[in-house]
């Protein structure tokens, strides 16, 4: 396992998310001060692949340089605000899934066919052999 990578790989994905957070407040804003511009930017981002932020935003660049410092701007603002909350976040969300995953994996094994409670008991009889003689 290798952690670095991992850490990598997560802010990466963390970037991109933040950057699809961005777009939509910025294309909410707009909707309000500008919508002609607000549907021109959700068209380019619906067509654009949005999963990899720093392509979005490159390609943005070349489109509309205002929009695309907006954005980064927004973008840059959001990660300062959600950065300082998610480690704790993270690991508790990550503890309380586990533990409910647990529980119900738990309730399924341990659950007991209580639809036909005496078949359990008479596959027992006939499969044991002193059975035969009572």
């Amino acid at each position: 396992m290798n952690i670095k990578q991992i850490a990598k790989d997560t802010a990466k994905t963390l970037q991109s998310y933040l950057t699809y957070q961005a777009v939509k407040t910025v294309i909410a804003q707009l909707s309000e001060t500008n919508p002609p511009l607000s549907l021109w930017l959700h068209r380019f981002s619906v067509k654009d692949k949005i999963q990899d932020g720093e392509a979005y935003i490159e390609d943005l660049s070349r489109e509309s340089p205002d929009l695309a410092l907006r954005i980064m701007t927004v973008r840059e603002h959001l990660a300062e605000e959600v950065t300082e909350y998610l480690p704790e976040m993270v690991s508790a969300g990550i503890t309380q899934a586990n533990m409910e995953h647990r529980r119900k994996h738990l309730e399924r094994i341990t659950q007991l066919d209580i639809s036909n409670p005496s078949s359990g008991s008479q596959q027992q009889q006939s499969s044991d052999p002193s059975s035969d003689n009572l």
